[in-house]
């Protein structure tokens, strides 16, 4: 199996424990404020990478330390906008698909900040995503709530996340202004992740210090909560971004993209399964329009994966 296809099973499962930690999540925030959830989950998933990738963290150079960080921050700033969106959504999976948007912007991301050329399909996803966004608001009068402005918030920066995370963890080089090439060292993928989440805990302890009474939940702790968090650390935290951090690290053309809008659907299911969640007709048709943007946005690789599994499956074909 090549690496670009290890790379695609790998982001399969990232998409299922992803999901797994939306619902851990949810179960959390019910019991304790968001924020301060949000830093006991990634300081602890942090601290467990960060053990695990000692030596690895010892050779790292002040430019990919630096690298890592800058990753860190960027996502630790994302998964603010995240928890609190969760915080405040009363649909679950419409929070998901919302969230999924980062997908399509991701391109977007990659061609204003750094310059890389996109084809056809991600400006044409772009209004469908707009109109799926649009009838997800109608059910408020064209009022965003708060949990759908923070979860578009997210979508938005994550993208700018996932390109910089690629970015950091694999070898590439470049002309500067003065016309030299520059070779930047990819980033190891268990020290890349252990760094970039614990700069997350990092940021949402300092918001969470600032904002959150913390008084009711250390007096007043229900033992199930331990669960919660521990969970969404140790298995939708480290074990989730370790994972999607080496599957990205083993190919910079694979399908990841495409293969991470599978995430919502996951969610939604969930949602339905867990807490036995429903949508009104303008929410589905909205998830819905939200789901095509995602396909038409990742057609050309989504086509390209159908071609290759048909023709695997009829050797008939090959040559």
């Amino acid at each position: 199996m090549s690496d670009a296809h290890k790379s695609d099973l790998y982001l399969v499962l990232v998409t299922l424990l992803a999901a797994i930690g939306w619902v851990l999540s949810k179960e959390a925030v019910l019991m304790m404020p968001p924020l301060m959830f949000m830093a006991g989950r990634f300081l602890i998933a942090g601290a467990f990478l960060a053990v695990l990738a000692l030596p690895s963290l010892l050779k790292l150079s002040m430019d990919q330390v630096l690298r890592s960080l800058g990753v860190g921050f960027v996502f630790g700033i994302a998964m603010t906008c995240w928890i609190m969106g969760l915080y405040h959504t009363e649909s679950m999976g419409e929070g998901a698909f919302l969230t999924s948007l980062g997908v399509v912007i991701v391109p977007v991301i990659a061609r204003i900040v750094f310059g890389e050329p996109q084809p056809l399909s991600t400006w044409m996803a772009i209004p469908i995503a707009v109109a799926g966004l649009a009838l997800l608001s109608l059910e408020n009068g064209f009022r965003p709530d708060p949990g759908q402005i923070n979860f578009v918030l997210a979508a938005t920066i994550f993208a700018l996340y996932f390109t910089l995370n690629t970015r950091a963890a694999n070898q590439r080089s470049f002309v500067d202004k003065n016309g030299q090439t520059v070779e930047k060292k990819k980033v190891p993928a268990l020290p890349l992740t252990a760094i970039a989440l614990l700069t997350v805990g990092t940021v949402t302890f300092a918001e969470s210090a600032i904002s959150e009474p913390w008084v009711p939940t250390l007096t007043n702790t229900d033992p199930m909560l331990y669960f919660w968090v521990l969970a969404s650390a140790l298995i939708a935290t480290a074990g989730r971004f370790l994972l999607q951090t080496y599957a990205q690290s083993l190919s910079i053309h694979s399908h990841g993209v495409v293969i991470l809008i599978l995430e919502p659907v996951w969610v939604a299911v969930f949602a339905v399964l867990w807490f036995g969640e429903t949508m009104a007709p303008l929410q589905v048709a909205g998830c819905a329009l939200i789901f095509a943007a995602l396909l038409v946005n990742r057609w050309n690789a989504l086509s390209r994966a159908i071609k290759a599994l048909l023709k695997a499956k009829n050797p008939s074909q090959r040559g």
